[in-house]
């Protein structure tokens, strides 16, 4: 009898164990899969140490930049918003979703649009997202990607952080781009901050960019404000393309991102 009930406890305790195990790895940086028309794409869902499944929680939608574009599924936590949390893990309590795109496409392309919503979509379901604070960001192509996808999708994001992004891509790479919509304004711009509405944004942008013209986001700040939206701006003088490592390092960032609700009084 005894015999027996010691191995009954340590029968129960490698369960335990083994629970334990498997709740530890729900837990951080999550390899995913997702399948389209296209073939099958690597996704990464970051998920904080306190998650649990009894709420709903603030997802973000992450857009890296044409230098993470690949298939093994990786590279694309490694810079941006990646890093940070990497850094400073407790200023990001939500599930943060990491798409790939495939190399010579873009974020604005349907397909590769279609990859970034449908894994926001699945993490959403298995993570217990929460749609009334789901927000969306992204950096240099991602930050177009952003700009684009916001228009495309009005009333899915509670706000946007786009860095170094743009709605005209520079000349260098115009071609591989349809040109952008433009309503009776005649100004993309404009056309972009209407589509938009009042969603909260905070873009950022170095003032020495090389890549993207820091004109790009001085003329969405511009026409939203012409708009009648809601937008902070902040520039950082003298910073080339990456300005995406100062922008996510802001301890404001994660506040204000989080602190916006769709159907909620906007906030500054």
């Amino acid at each position: 009898m005894k015999i027996r009930l010691i191995i009954s406890v340590v029968a129960w305790t490698l369960c335990l164990a083994v629970a334990a195990s498997a709740a530890a790895r729900d837990t951080g940086f999550l390899n995913r899969t997702l399948k389209t028309g296209k073939g099958v794409f690597k996704y990464q869902v970051y998920v904080p140490a306190q998650w649990n499944k009894t709420k709903r929680w603030p997802i973000v939608l992450f857009l890296h930049g044409a230098g993470e574009r690949g298939d093994d599924g990786m590279l694309q936590t490694e810079v941006g918003i990646g890093t940070a949390i990497r850094r400073f893990p407790g200023r990001f309590p939500c599930i943060i979703v990491f798409p790939q795109c495939r190399k010579d496409a873009w974020w604005s392309q349907p397909e590769m649009e279609e990859v970034a919503l449908k894994s926001l979509d699945l993490a959403t379901r298995e993570f217990k997202g929460d749609p009334n604070r789901t927000y969306l960001t992204g950096i240099s192509m991602g930050g177009y990607g952003s700009w684009d996808v916001a228009q495309k999708h009005p009333g899915k994001f509670a706000a946007l952080g786009v860095v170094c992004g743009g709605i005209v891509p520079p000349l260098s790479i115009r071609s591989l781009f349809p040109p952008p919509p433009v309503d009776a304004s005649g100004d993309p711009y404009l056309t972009a901050a209407r589509k938009i509405g009042t969603v909260p944004v905070w873009i950022f942008h170095g003032g020495a960019d090389p890549v993207v013209p820091t004109s790009e986001s001085q003329k969405m700040e511009a026409a939203i404000k012409a708009v009648g939206g809601n937008v902070k701006y902040t520039e950082y003088p003298g910073v080339g393309h990456n300005s995406w490592d100062k922008a996510y390092s802001e301890p404001d960032f994660p506040v204000w991102l989080l602190s916006q609700q769709l159907g909620a009084a906007k906030k500054n």
